[in-house]
């Protein structure tokens, strides 16, 4: 992709980011933001989430309007039926084919935080060349994603990345729209020993053996003197985009999300996991110097859809990568 036409499009997708953000803000006084709309293939869809669709739709209508055919991946879509579909092809009536782009979007990827005001979500949005229904995610060649604040906050970070060009980020002033340019790096420690190093437990099904997992790589990486510490500190941060955002502003050092293969080692049907939607903005962490890898160590990667179970792994640099991963796959084989 032409590197002017990648930062038009950071452009355009950073601006209707903030449009999302800016109506959140205005509707933080709107009762009943945590009831259930409705519930999609991939999650359940609450008020908070509605209120953003009819936007996500009126922006990409304009945008290709404006520059021809473009393909919308995301969670809640439906077409002219009502049925609902994995994607959708703007302008209306337009052939995949035709489509230059196809996006992969989570407009709130952290809703259960931010509707109870607990803690800042997400929008994230990845780019890539359109190859038809066997786009993955590694085509993926411009990223943005935008933070989406509580009420108590005043500012909110952005951060975006082109392929090969590495992240760029910036901090916004609420109160007067101002930006300025924002470094963040992530972390350079060669251990866990009193950082935060976290496995996803959100939700009930799979919080018994992500428990297991972090005390194995507990006794296999600090001293046994130190098991029952608090020398290792746990966050769950209900949100993809927000769990990779610490790994880049240098907060966390390691965090894996392993339900998929979590529910596949029980036996048991897949339940709530990642998806790639809600890795849209995956490349803002790889150009950030963050090590993003799979189940089995290879590069992340998966189909840009929407029901499709992720698991990935995500180290501050190489060299956590080089300590921690050979205990992690130990794990994984002895399950």
């Amino acid at each position: 992709m032409p590197l002017q036409e990648a930062r038009k499009i950071v452009e355009r997708i950073k601006a209707f980011q903030q449009n999302v953000r800016d109506l959140l803000i205005r509707s933080r006084e709107t009762s009943g933001l945590h009831e259930i709309s409705r519930s999609s293939a991939a999650d359940t869809i609450y008020r908070i989430d509605s209120a953003v669709e009819p936007m996500l739709i009126d922006f990409c209508q304009q945008w290709a309007q404006e520059d021809g055919p473009l393909v919308l991946v995301a969670e809640g879509l439906a077409d002219e039926r009502g049925h609902e579909v994995e994607s959708l092809i703007f302008p209306r009536g337009a052939r995949e084919s035709e489509a230059k782009l196809r996006m992969i979007v989570d407009p709130i990827d952290g809703t259960r935080g931010l509707m109870y005001d607990k803690r800042s979500a997400w929008a994230l949005a990845g780019v890539a060349p359109n190859k038809g229904p066997g786009t993955r995610m590694r085509d993926i060649e411009v990223a943005v994603m935008t933070e989406l604040p509580t009420s108590k906050m005043g500012f909110a970070d952005v951060l975006w990345a082109i392929k090969g060009h590495g992240t760029q980020a910036a901090r916004e002033d609420l109160s007067n729209g101002k930006s300025l340019p924002l470094s963040l790096r992530p972390s350079a420690a060669e251990n866990i020993d009193h950082g935060f190093a976290s496995v996803v437990n959100f939700f009930p099904g799979t919080k018994v053996i992500a428990g297991q997992l972090v005390e194995h790589l507990a006794r296999k990486l600090i001293h046994p003197s130190d098991i029952g510490t608090a020398i290792i500190f746990d966050d769950q941060y209900i949100s993809t985009g927000g769990q990779w955002y610490e790994l880049i502003a240098g907060h966390d050092r390691f965090i894996a999300d392993l339900r998929p293969e979590f529910f596949r080692m029980q036996k048991e049907r897949e339940g709530m996991c990642c998806h790639p939607y809600d890795c849209a903005a995956w490349l803002v962490a790889e150009e950030a110097g963050v090590v993003l890898t799979d189940a089995k160590g290879q590069p992340l990667d998966g189909p840009m859809d929407t029901t499709t179970g992720v698991s990935w792994i995500a180290y501050a640099n190489s060299a956590l990568r080089q300590l921690i991963e050979p205990h992690l796959m130990e794990f994984m084989a002895m399950q």
